[in-house]
């Protein structure tokens, strides 16, 4: 018996006719084996040694909110890699900071953008900023197994609230857990120093571009007393992925830019290795 050739090529009707408007459904009802969270691991004889990124920070102002992340991705006490990326656009107007087992963070970051773009184009609307949060937090949440096992992931998010006109920051623990951060936030292995450093800095009245050289201020306290954490490479030409999101969406500072800052930072430090000093009162 031949084969129709109208049906030759053709995809099951289910793919052409989702009856959810989340793709991270879609996806566990037809190939849950591509999902993160649910792969089989085998085995495992002591420690995973695996690349993990490090530190993610973020500060709002008044007219919106700015994402920032190191370079640095580390493998137990070695450095993995010196360049890695993990700050990237979710959509025109929110964007997602990646800590955690590196690998695994960047597959979820591509499928939470799937999951965004196939939001809109299923119901005709953007997700609100609220259930993007909420989205993202329902990922996380899949991929508890493996953080059990040692795989965690635990992003930043941040965007501009369209319905609310201000940029908002949402912060995550490995089981899904969402809190909404007022004014600054951090997570990864140098969030500790990265977050002292910006409580004593932040102020409500920032400019972007204030907002911007805070977060460069926290990233380079953060890489001063933590090793895992990449400080600004000047004889690399390394510096940090800083990305601003306001009502005109979202936008990545370029190299240009974001060496401005860096540089700028790293000759004050020549007179103040410390940083910029806090008032007492």
């Amino acid at each position: 018996m031949e084969a129709n050739p109208r049906s030759i090529g053709r995809l099951p009707a289910a793919f052409l006719t989702p009856g959810s408007s989340s793709f991270m459904d879609f996806l566990a009802d037809h190939s849950p084996e591509l999902l993160p969270g649910k792969r089989t691991l085998p085995p495992l004889q002591g420690a995973i040694e695996a690349p993990h990124g490090t530190t993610i920070v973020a500060t709002s102002f008044p007219g919106g909110v700015v994402l920032a992340g190191d370079r640095r991705a580390t493998m137990g006490n070695m450095i993995a890699q010196r360049d890695i990326e993990k700050v990237f656009p979710a959509d025109e107007y929110s964007a997602v900071g990646i800590a955690g087992t590196a690998g695994l963070a960047v597959e979820m970051v591509k499928l939470f953008q799937l999951e965004l773009e196939h939001f809109e184009k299923v119901e005709g609307v953007q997700l609100s900023l609220e259930g993007k949060a909420n989205r993202l937090s329902t990922m996380i949440r899949g991929n508890l197994g493996m953080a059990m096992q040692g795989l965690a992931v635990v992003p930043l998010f941040a965007g501009w609230d369209v319905d609310r006109e201000k940029g908002r920051i949402f912060s995550y623990d490995v089981t899904g857990g969402r809190s909404e951060e007022h004014g600054f936030a951090a997570t990864g292995s140098g969030s500790i120093f990265a977050r002292g450093a910006m409580k004593k800095l932040y102020r409500d009245d920032l400019t972007e571009q204030q907002a911007i050289t805070l977060v460069v201020q926290a990233l380079y306290d953060a890489a001063d007393d933590d090793s895992a954490t990449g400080g600004p490479d000047v004889a690399r030409r390394i510096y940090p992925i800083v990305t601003v999101i306001t009502d005109e969406g979202f936008r990545r500072l370029t190299e240009a830019e974001s060496s401005e800052t860096a540089r700028a930072i790293l000759e004050r430090r020549l007179e103040q290795p410390d940083g910029p000093r806090a008032a007492l009162l």
